[in-house]
């Protein structure tokens, strides 16, 4: 007798993610047809123990545009909707969801959020980033010249130090040792 796997679900209005969660997967074998019926089957550990899904998906799916991933500790369906909208459940039997079968809320966006906020697409809305003093790949404190920079502004007889620390960029003012002040 197979075993259910661990999975996982969150949608958007396009497309429905289903993450089955299986570490180290042998003969993977997913199925997913037009009106949405979707299977899956696969060994996993030492025993090579059988592990099956069958799960009716709750409306009609675009087959050709869907896409999976097989990695090491899980296997990802994107599973891309016939009509852009929200489904009220997973699957199309109503009642309780199977044991097995868990909300993904690391990737679960609400509908009202979902336009919004497109931060999952690093849509910042034309934001402007580079005035926050944010150093990039170049301030990471590799860079043998990164040492001071004396800045021409300074009054006479004192620089301004810029020092980088695992913090961000510090400024000082360094007043001249006595003996340079008498010179």
């Amino acid at each position: 007798m197979s075993r259910h796997p661990s999975t996982k679900w969150a949608q958007r209005s396009d497309k429905v993610f289903i993450t089955i969660e299986l570490p180290d997967a042998k003969d993977v074998k997913l199925n997913l047809q037009p009106d949405g019926q979707f299977s899956f089957s696969a060994k996993s550990g030492a025993d090579n123990v059988p592990y099956e899904l069958d799960l009716e998906l709750y409306d009609k799916v675009k087959v050709d545009e869907s896409k999976s991933a097989v990695g090491l500790r899980n296997i990802c369906y994107i599973v891309v909707k016939e009509e852009k909208k929200w489904w009220p459940r997973l699957l199309k039997q109503s009642g309780r969801s199977p044991v097995f079968l868990k909300v993904d809320w690391d990737k679960w966006v609400d509908e009202d959020e979902e336009t919004e906020n497109k931060l999952g697409d690093m849509d910042f809305g034309g934001m402007d980033f580079s005035n926050l003093g944010m150093g990039g790949p170049d301030d990471m404190g590799d860079d043998e010249d990164d040492d001071d920079d004396v800045v021409e502004s300074a009054p006479k007889g004192e620089k301004i130090i810029e020092e980088t620390s695992g913090s961000g960029k510090e400024s000082k003012v360094e007043a001249p040792a006595a003996s340079e002040a008498k010179a």
